[in-house]
């Protein structure tokens, strides 16, 4: 008799969630991905997975968790807090004897600036935005339930993630890229091949309460990055632009408020992971 494929179900099906979903076995694995839309819905089922809705309004139909072994949650917070965990929460915790494995998809923004010094997974957690403080509410919720209820619950940290379609060459091609320069800033990164990557080795050696870094080898100056781009395309970069002419949006300001380097040593060691992308260079040749 055939073994049972194991249910994975994705709270949000976005750039990152769809990249596991397409890396795992599809004999071994039945993957059902959330929209917040009917229209988003259909979308997932185009790309041949299953969906169901699901916002602030639509709940799941409970009864879909009863088959669920393992649970991503990238879907964001809102301004009540984690979506996922003020309307199923309970109810996965319930199910917790029979969920493997849940990710809580987070940000390096937990950590806060560090004016480019160094941060691991024992470092404070000292967000300096809204959002790295929203994201440090939502990890806390989790790891409640872990600790309560007993859910296998792991955090990602994620860097700025980068891909297929979504990277300094299509920026560049479009014509949006900048070249904004402050003075001592790095950002860390982290291509959504290897995000997947690291999901996959950690369903593979679970280890409940773990947080984990997700980002490459080298923390760099954006501008650099985007000189790197327009190079491998054979292009001038654009002009460099002080960070304080920039003219940038609230939201763009709030990246630069933060300048860290981030270690990625525990995926390494604990994980036994080999990154595809150590770092931008390869991450971007490759996508060329």
């Amino acid at each position: 008799m055939s073994e049972k494929p194991d249910h994975l179900l994705c709270f949000g099906f976005g750039f990152s969630a769809r990249a596991l979903a397409r890396a795992l076995p599809r004999d071994r694995w039945t993957i059902t991905g959330t929209s917040r839309s009917a229209e988003g819905c259909e979308k997932i089922r185009q790309l041949g997975f299953d969906a169901a809705q699901f916002n602030d309004d639509t709940p799941l139909d409970t009864s879909l968790l009863d088959t669920v072994t393992h649970v991503v949650v990238s879907a964001p917070p809102g301004k009540t807090g984690d979506p996922v965990l003020k309307r199923h929460g309970r109810h996965l915790g319930k199910r917790a004897a029979h969920i493997k494995w849940m990710a809580y998809l987070s940000t390096t923004g937990v950590y806060g600036d560090r004016q480019g010094g160094w941060v691991d997974e024992t470092s404070p957690l000292e967000p300096s935005t809204s959002r790295g403080h929203a994201r440090l509410a939502a990890e806390s919720g989790w790891l409640d339930l872990w600790r309560d209820a007993g859910l296998a619950v792991h955090l990602f940290r994620l860097a700025g993630i980068y891909g297929p379609g979504r990277n300094q060459l299509q920026s560049l091609k479009s014509g949006k890229a900048r070249r904004i320069v402050k003075q001592g800033q790095v950002f860390s990164r982290i291509h959504v091949a290897d995000i997947a990557g690291i999901l996959r080795a950690s369903i593979d050696r679970p280890s409940p309460g773990s947080a984990y870094n997700v980002c490459d080898d080298e923390a760099a100056p954006p501008q650099d990055v985007v000189a790197y781009a327009a190079d491998l395309l054979g292009i001038q970069p654009p002009p460099e632009v002080a960070f304080e002419d920039a003219e940038l949006s609230d939201m763009a300001k709030s990246f630069y408020a933060e300048s860290k380097r981030v270690s990625n040593k525990r995926v390494k060691t604990e994980l036994d992971y080999s990154f595809m992308y150590p770092t931008y260079r390869q991450g971007l040749k490759a996508l060329l």
